[in-house]
């Protein structure tokens, strides 16, 4: 009971404070469970200082207040203020001034709902907490060039410095996917020029040139046959309710396991538009692949987004030769 209080004591106002004294207060009771015995207990105030390694009495009072009015406590006084028990004749306790302890059993049902849902606040906090984390390291990953995004990047990186409540947290995760869609839209390379377009382009801007043959280098990175990646990449098969026959079974099983990866919705989209969807389900396949090896999937896929040098067919032989590799060896 004293645990389950702990875990839920914010819906009762309580402090550790308040419950290191309930603690020593149960500790005065002489069985194992409430049920047991008298619920009251008698201890002195010096007994109790004692036991709360000599807490002063001004301060011990303050707690046992709080307890009394958080309905945890009752208390049952003497005539005289003092705490003690009365013997019948046989001597038995009949009587006893002190604190009554029924109302822990009472509201026992209340105790343990509250602690299961603080428990369920906690672990709901920690998931918003690693998504968080995840979608800054994706923000950090992003080109140069956005300054304004920038700001508000480093704005929210200061507020995670703070004790942020459940509400706090799930703002900031919203405006952190925001902003992560303001920076992808802002690194979107520029569209395709046709060729009258880009002789013109190279005509008046020679400095872009490389820029143009990198585009042209892409646009000749062809996509390794489908049977060829699931050679290279075959965990991604596992996620497959059937066998994966087209390119359509590949990107369905993609979209499935890309939240898995910790791949935001955001760094997906933003892969997507700059290597195009079959590279793009490519890379992911193979990231599944070597995902014991990659620290941050989500970092590492926008990162070869970015790359204009990046291609796929080098990345799936090398899995290849690596299997071949492995097999050979055993």
């Amino acid at each position: 009971m004293l645990q389950a209080l702990t875990d839920g004591r914010d819906a009762f106002g309580l402090t550790d404070r308040n419950l290191a004294v309930l603690s020593a207060l149960l500790s005065f009771h002489p069985a194992r469970d409430l049920r047991d015995g008298p619920p009251t207990v008698f201890p002195s105030n010096a007994s109790l200082s004692s036991r709360l390694h000599g807490m002063p009495e001004s301060t011990l009072r303050r707690h046992l207040s709080a307890l009394v009015a958080a309905g945890m406590i009752r208390r049952q006084d003497s005539p005289n203020g003092k705490r003690y028990a009365t013997r019948d004749g046989n001597g038995r306790i009949d009587h006893v001034f002190g604190f009554d302890l029924r109302p822990l059993l009472q509201r026992a049902s209340e105790i343990v709902r509250a602690a299961d849902q603080a428990r369920d606040r906690a672990r709901h906090m920690r998931r918003l907490r690693q998504t968080i984390s995840l979608l800054m390291r994706d923000a950090a990953m992003l080109p140069d060039g956005v300054a304004p995004c920038s700001a508000r990047l480093a704005d929210l990186q200061r507020l995670m410095r703070r004790k942020l409540d459940l509400d706090a947290l799930t703002d900031l995760e919203s405006r952190l996917r925001r902003l992560l869609a303001d920076m992808a839209r802002q690194a979107e390379p520029a569209p395709e020029m046709s060729a009258n377009d880009s002789q013109n382009e190279r005509h008046h801007h020679n400095t872009d040139s490389h820029i143009l043959e990198s585009e042209k280098g892409r646009e000749q990175d062809e996509l390794p046959p489908l049977a060829a990646i699931l050679k290279a990449a075959p965990e991604i098969e596992t996620y497959a309710a059937a066998p994966l026959r087209s390119w359509r079974d590949l990107v369905g099983v993609a979209e499935f396991i890309r939240p898995m990866l910790g791949i935001t919705a955001e760094t997906w989209a933003f892969a997507r538009r700059s290597m195009g969807e079959g590279r793009a389900v490519v890379v992911l396949s193979c990231i599944l692949q070597r995902f014991a090896s990659i620290r941050n999937p989500g970092a590492y896929l926008r990162r070869l987004a970015q790359s204009e040098d990046f291609r796929v067919g080098p990345m799936v032989m090398a899995l290849l030769r690596n299997r071949d590799a492995v097999a050979a060896s055993s």
